[in-house]
């Protein structure tokens, strides 16, 4: 099943509340919440507050994209404030040891919460493999993390059959492997066709006239 997972980075933040009640109203399958803090990548974004603040205004599971250093620090927060998953970076995890991203992962389980790993363009997704078996999730960057609007990088097209072919190779060929950056109305076949079955999309849904007929496309 195709689901998309509008981000809210591009929504309007003065009118968060009302945008998240659109995506439900326009049949998107998930909120995706872009965590930044202005050290892993440039940019400083929001915290849990936010994802607690949106929590009672949809039934939609939220997903929330750690791009940040030393995630274990923040885990607890997220889980409380009512996150549905949580995704954090190879690269952040791996700079601290090669245990860390396997131990961020149980916390986040430990705390009932789906759990994901993500890789950026430049690294291959095989360095994630070894934690496969913990994931519910992982994530493509199809950008550098950091700033929305970006151009769509075509590798990671074959980062993503890559990840798919692996998860049916030890049996999880039904694992959601979610694609972020530069997805819009024209590659979005590509992407799916690829083996992507979560799909983030910021400015193609935020910025389009119509929401529903945007997301629809998208979800093909």
């Amino acid at each position: 099943m195709i689901k998309v997972a509008p981000s809210i980075l591009s929504a309007n933040f003065a009118a968060m509340g009302e945008d998240i009640k659109k995506l439900q109203k326009f049949g998107a399958d998930v909120i995706h919440c872009d965590v930044m803090d202005g050290t892993f990548v440039g940019p400083i974004t929001f915290g849990g507050q936010m994802v607690k603040a949106i929590r009672p205004l949809t039934t939609l599971p939220l997903d929330v994209h750690l791009m940040i250093e030393h995630p274990q620090t923040q885990i607890k927060f997220f889980a409380d404030a009512g996150a549905d998953i949580i995704t954090v970076h190879y690269e952040a995890c791996n700079k601290i040891s090669p245990t860390y991203l396997r131990e961020t992962l149980q916390l986040i389980k430990s705390y009932g919460v789906k759990c994901g790993a993500v890789v950026n363009p430049d690294t291959d997704v095989e360095n994630i493999f070894p934690v496969f078996d913990i994931c519910d999730m992982v994530l493509i960057m199809s950008v550098f993390p950091g700033y929305g609007g970006q151009k769509f990088i075509p590798t990671a097209l074959e980062q993503v059959k890559k990840a798919r072919e692996y998860a049916i190779k030890i049996g999880k060929g039904d694992m959601d492997i979610e694609i972020d950056g530069g997805v819009n109305l024209q590659n979005a076949q590509t992407v799916r066709e690829a083996g992507a079955n979560v799909i983030v999309a910021g400015s193609a849904v935020f910025n389009a006239e119509d929401m529903a007929g945007a997301i629809a496309t998208i979800k093909g």
